[in-house]
């Protein structure tokens, strides 16, 4: 197949990409964290693209953080450092990561004894080691152990075996969803309970070599969560509707949209395209401000991607002196960055109209 090189010769929907956004975006968070003192390691389940984490790693990021096996899989051909931020459970996903474990520095997170338990069984009998993050819930009450003695505990368990070994406490500030300019007394409140468990840490003569934190929305905060030494942010590379509302980025850095085409204007005060939910996804704003709808044009973000269905995108047209025509071109910046990316098989970077490269986005899927 042809290579193309310009955005019109694409077959749409497709995802693009502002070179020259992403690399400021990429630039602007190595400087905050050389500023900080702060080890970078990036969460790769935005972009799931090996060329776009060693854009990461060759600014001083240290390792990458998956959220599945086979991100940890494919990123494995790029670094040897990886942290697993996500639960371990059942025989074919331990048998998969004694694996991974086997060909690099593998961290993962772990808020159970019983996880702690199965991963041990896994390992035993090897000669893997596994470096383990207690994570611990400071309020996104998603996972993560809820109470201090619990993290002793399962850091403690930790020794029971020569396969693991205690690296540190994990948390994440995915509750803090306001913008940035209220996340002030939510900062300060999850502070108290991250200092509540290394407290506790402390006390049990378990101090924590590594305390892991951090997501787009706070990364620039980080310095404030007090202790903590890394972070793992991950839609900060291309940025999103929702990070522009939440302010933690200018619309101008959002660096990910999709490339899509009219095919109707039938309907008074809307136009179809050709990118629904199976290109750009159905997630609303979510506890932030900004508006409806589920996405909006890149050079108009007054135009927004009203309603969807699997291969039409509504676009609202009641607020815009646009009249678009059947055939013309757009770009929808989406709602959520990561579950779109993960709908498509290849990142064409562009600049200017000109694609300057396709890259697979090899660890999509599970």
């Amino acid at each position: 197949m042809k290579t193309p090189r310009h955005l019109d010769e694409l077959f749409t929907p497709a995802a693009v990409v502002d070179v020259d956004r992403m690399t400021a975006n990429l630039d602007k968070m190595a400087s905050y964290v050389a500023g900080h003192r702060l080890a970078l390691y990036p969460h790769t389940k935005t972009h799931k693209t090996p060329e776009l984490a060693k854009e990461q790693l060759r600014r001083g990021a240290p390792g990458v953080t998956c959220a599945t096996l086979h991100e940890a899989e494919v990123m494995s051909s790029v670094t040897d450092n990886i942290l697993l931020a996500y639960p371990p459970v059942s025989l074919p996903k331990l048998q998969r990561l004694v694996d991974v474990a086997g060909k690099v520095r593998l961290s993962v997170a772990v808020d159970s004894l019983v996880v702690l338990d199965g991963l041990q069984r896994a390992l035993h009998g090897t000669d893997v080691v596994v470096d383990i993050m207690v994570e611990v819930d400071v309020g996104m009450h998603r996972v993560g152990a809820i109470l201090p003695n619990d993290a002793v505990a399962i850091a403690r368990a930790i020794e029971n075996s020569k396969n693991t070994r205690y690296a540190g406490l994990m948390f994440y500030p995915g509750h803090i969803r306001q913008h940035v300019s209220e996340q002030k007394y939510d900062i300060a409140t999850t502070r108290a309970v991250i200092n509540e468990f290394l407290g506790a840490m402390v006390q049990a003569d378990l101090a924590p070599t590594r305390v892991s934190g951090g997501s787009t929305p706070t990364a620039l905060f980080s310095h404030q969560f007090e202790g903590i030494n890394e972070i793992r942010p991950g839609t900060y590379i291309f940025n999103d509707r929702t990070t522009a509302a939440m302010g933690a980025c200018a619309w101008q850095e959002c660096a990910y949209s999709i490339l899509a085409t009219v095919v109707s204007t039938s309907v008074p005060k809307q136009a179809v395209v050709d990118a629904g939910s199976k290109a750009v996804f159905k997630e609303e704003l979510r506890g932030v401000p900004g508006g409806d709808g589920f996405g909006a044009l890149l050079d108009r973000p007054d135009v927004i991607v009203k309603s969807m269905s699997e291969e039409h995108g509504i676009l609202d047209l009641s607020k815009t002196d646009w009249k678009p025509r059947v055939g013309d071109r757009v770009r929808i910046v989406p709602n959520h960055v990561c579950v779109s990316v993960n709908l498509h098989t290849h990142l064409h970077l562009e600049r200017g109209g000109e694609v300057l490269d396709v890259l697979a986005i090899a660890a999509r899927g599970w």
